[in-house]
This record gives C-alpha cells, structure tokens and sequence, in this order.
C-alpha cells in the first residue's frame, strides 16, 4: 500500500497526493483553492480542514481502507505555503 506524507507547520497541514490520483478517483474538480499544487502540476497539497477528508473519504470508498500517512512537521513556515493554490483548471 503507498505511504502519503501529511506535512504540517505550527498553523496548518497538507498531504501530498499527486493529481493523477485525483483524477482516477473523480475528485479533482472538487478540491478547494484553499489546497496548493508543486510547481510542475503533479502534486497536489491538500489542505487538511476539507480537502483532505475529501479524498480520505474517497480513497476509502475506492479501496475500503485508510490511506496510510507518515509525518513531516516543521517549527518554521512550511514553504508549501508559497505554492499556487489549487483550481479546477492546472494539472488538468
């Protein structure tokens, strides 16, 4: 089974999943801008409030068990924060 990394500062947190998965798993147009993508398109940062139980919820019913996630905390300013926000339109 994949590993996912949930990165998170001392104010917010994202998974990294790439945008392919969110397109197998019809999501894709459902995340929100207040998720990020990398600057080459292919993965998206989902922000941890909605976004990510978005696709918890969908890899659960594709699969019928949790993704699994490993941590990466910083103490500093994730620089996740720099990317784009994620819309509708890029990755697609």
């Amino acid at each position: 089974m994949k590993t996912y990394t949930y990165h998170c500062d001392p104010g917010h947190g994202w998974v990294a999943v790439p945008v392919s998965e969110l397109k197998e798993l019809a999501i894709d147009g459902k995340v929100t801008s207040c998720s990020y993508i990398s600057a080459d398109g292919q993965t998206a940062y989902l922000e941890e409030d909605c976004d990510m139980s978005l696709w918890i919820d969908a890899v659960v019913q594709s699969t019928g068990s949790q993704p699994e996630m490993v941590q990466e905390h910083t103490n500093d300013y994730s620089p996740i924060r720099e990317y784009n926000c994620y819309n509708m339109g890029v990755g697609r």
